[in-house]
Parts: structure tokens; C-alpha cells; sequence
């Protein structure tokens, strides 16, 4: 369940939110949804895949953290092993909320039930004495509007892939120095024949378009599967 509000001073003035990672703030996942603008960021760090929803047959972009429900293999305790963590996950307790009548600009919201609202004294403060934002409240706010901004400008992306037929599915193995093994199904990737064999007119649209860096940099990120057996291995290890 949820409880979003509309954040304000009257009612959140003393309000403060916990900014570390850890398991009990919601952490603990497999993955999380990230949108084409950030994947240059992203890719220097985690897998890029993609999922199509069984009901709509439409495509989200995930960074993987793991290869099981639950495992964030970039979760060591109260630490986050990586330099960005993607958008969706940094806004957190945050969102962006319609304004009455679906009309004009978003609105910042929060989610009183989220387990980053701090109910112990403790966490940081999102308004000053004078009722201002916070700095921390200031970065959070646009961080919430890149993440905006990606939402709406990833339809574009994903009509770009289906387009040329850039995505296909792919099952990844995942064998432990245990001799256990596990299974990555489910998902998508950038089909690199049919990128390579794209012709200048189909790459000079995709360019232009601003679609060319994120496929590329998606590509890349597949780099990032190894490393992340190797701390699946490291985690199994250590029993």
C-alpha cells in the first residue's frame, strides 16, 4: 500500500527522510526501471535489459542488480557498491504527482508508507527553518524531473526499436564456482546483427532522433552480466 501526499511546509515542514541504502528501505530488488537518458550513466555500472509486459506488449528498459527476486548484489549492508544509482531508485520516498484535473506541471509527492520516511528523529530534512527546500530536497527535485522527462521522451525509443526489430530475447547462464547454476530468462537485448546491418539512412535516423547513444550504450552495459556473476560467485563464497 501507499499513502502519497502532496509535499508541502504546512504538513511536512519537520518531515525528514532516511538517504542511505540498505535492505530496509526497499533496496533488496533485482532490478529497476531506468529510462534511454540515463543509460550512459548506467552502463559504466550494471547489465541494461529489457521486459515486455504480457498484457500491453510494451517494452521497459531495467538495470539488473541481480539474478533473483529480492537480490541486490550491489547492496553490501548499509552500502550501494556502485557511483550512480539509477533515478527511479535515488527519488525514493519522491514522485511526481498530476496536479487536480490531470492538468498543467507535475507536482512533488511522497509516499508517507515508504519505509525512507523517517519516524524516529533521525534522516534529513527536506525544508529549512525558514521553510525553503532543502539542498537535498533541491537535488531530489531534479532528479524527479529528468525522471519525468525520460518517462515521456522514452516512447519515442521504443517505437525506434520496434521499428528496426532491434530487440530480442535471451537466456543467460549463470554457473557459480559451486557448481550451482542459475538462469536469466524473461528478458530482452539489443539484437546486435540487426544493428550492424542497419544502413546509413536507418543509423542517420536513429542519430537524429537522439536513439543511437542509448541502443549503443545498452549494448555495452552487456559487459556488466560477468561482473555481475562474479559477485553473485563472491556472495555465494561467502556463504
Amino acid at each position: 500500500m501507499s499513502n502519497h501526499q502532496i509535499l508541502n511546509t504546512a504538513d511536512h515542514a519537520q518531515l525528514r527522510v532516511h538517504t542511505g541504502a540498505g535492505a530496509q528501505f526497499g533496496d533488496a530488488a533485482m532490478a529497476a526501471l531506468v529510462v534511454p537518458d540515463e543509460f550512459r550513466q548506467l552502463q559504466a555500472h550494471y547489465p541494461i535489459v529489457f521486459r515486455r509486459d504480457s498484457e500491453s506488449g510494451k517494452f521497459t528498459a531495467l538495470a539488473l542488480f541481480g539474478f533473483e527476486n529480492g537480490e541486490n548484489l550491489f547492496l553490501d549492508g548499509n552500502e550501494w557498491a556502485a557511483r550512480y544509482r539509477p533515478l527511479s531508485i535515488a527519488v525514493q520516498p519522491f514522485l511526481v504527482g498530476q496536479a487536480p484535473g490531470g492538468e498543467g506541471e507535475g507536482q512533488v509527492h511522497i509516499d508517507m508508507d515508504h519505509p525512507r520516511v523517517a519516524n524516529d528523529g533521525e534522516g534529513t530534512l527536506l525544508f529549512d527553518e525558514n521553510g525553503k527546500p532543502t539542498p537535498f530536497l533541491e537535488d531530489i527535485s531534479g532528479k524527479l524531473g529528468a525522471l519525468h522527462a525520460g518517462y515521456q521522451a522514452s516512447a519515442g525509443f521504443y517505437d525506434a526499436l520496434a521499428r528496426y526489430e532491434l530487440l530480442e530475447p535471451f537466456t543467460f547462464e549463470v554457473p557459480l564456482s559451486n557448481g550451482s547454476k542459475h538462469s536469466l530468462i524473461g528478458f530482452h537485448m539489443i539484437d546486435e546483427d540487426k544493428l550492424r546491418a542497419l544502413d546509413g539512412d536507418a543509423l542517420g535516423a536513429l542519430h537524429a532522433e537522439g536513439h543511437l547513444l542509448p541502443i549503443f550504450m545498452a549494448v555495452a552495459s552487456l559487459s556488466n552480466l560477468s561482473t555481475l556473476v562474479q559477485r553473485k560467485d563472491a556472495k555465494e563464497s561467502r556463504g
